[in-house]
């Protein structure tokens, strides 16, 4: 079975709360009893509701949408690769960095590149700290917006290269779907839209602790084909170990039909 891993995982909870609290207690009989009915319905679901059925719920209001920002802010808020040049045609000027933080891929992959770079992050006190971070780059950074991504709106044809790493789980299907029609007004002729994620190996999973969510290429491609880009290359990232969760990178221009 394909969720084979969390059946045991959960098997395992079980059988460690057998162990250390009901083997002398009276009510053991009936815990065992709630067990086996509970196993039954959760291998009943996981046949007839496959986790990708996930996919609906990225794509509606989670107990308010307020409340699934929020709760990746104030996860955030508590945690303390190179541009390949022959994609596309785009030019060298300006990159935009989105989900920016520290201004790690700024730093690494896009100052290397481009003569001035842009970011945008909600977190105020991580944009603080990206002077720092730069370490006498940071005269290149042209503007901070500090705001997320569901409220931000790039300016129109002002960027060769708009970079999204590892941001865009933190947006729901609906907000990602505007968000990257958005970017595309953003785009300077032959500009590039660059999405770098982890990306699931089958349908959707939701995190509730950061509030975000891993969608397969599938899901991807339908978001992207919706907003009208165009997929230009795609690449999964080489030298993870096999248990983690792949991460592809995905280069997409501007449709035909996209003025």
């Amino acid at each position: 079975m394909a969720y084979k891993a969390a059946h045991l995982a959960f098997k395992s909870r079980w059988h460690k709360t057998d162990e250390e609290l009901c083997r002398h207690s009276m009510s053991f009989v009936l815990h065992k009893a709630i067990q086996n009915d509970f196993f039954k319905c959760y291998l009943y679901l996981l046949e007839k509701l496959p986790l990708v059925k996930l996919y609906a719920l990225t794509s509606q209001v989670i107990n308010g949408e307020m409340q699934f920002y929020a709760r990746a802010k104030h996860f955030y808020r508590h945690t303390r690769f190179k541009w390949h040049r022959g994609v596309g045609k785009a030019g060298t000027s300006r990159a935009l960095d989105c989900g920016s933080g520290i201004g790690r891929i700024s730093k690494h992959v896009l100052l290397p590149v481009f003569q001035s770079v842009e970011l945008v992050d909600m977190m105020e006190n991580f944009l603080a700290e990206v002077p720092n971070y730069l370490q006498g780059k940071e005269d290149r950074v042209e503007m901070y917006y500090c705001k997320s991504l569901q409220e931000f709106t790039p300016a129109p044809r002002r960027y060769d290269v708009i970079w999204i790493q590892w941001v865009s789980g933190y947006l729901t299907d609906k907000d990602l779907l505007e968000f990257l029609i958005r970017c595309q007004d953003g785009l300077k002729d032959n500009g590039v839209i660059i999405l770098k994620d982890n990306v699931a190996r089958e349908g959707c999973t939701l995190d509730c602790l950061d509030s975000s969510v891993i969608r397969d290429l599938n899901i991807l491609h339908s978001l992207i084909e919706m907003s009208g880009l165009t997929i230009l290359r795609e690449e999964r990232q080489e030298g993870f170990p096999e248990q983690c969760v792949p991460v592809w990178m995905l280069a997409m221009q501007k449709g035909p039909g996209h003025s």
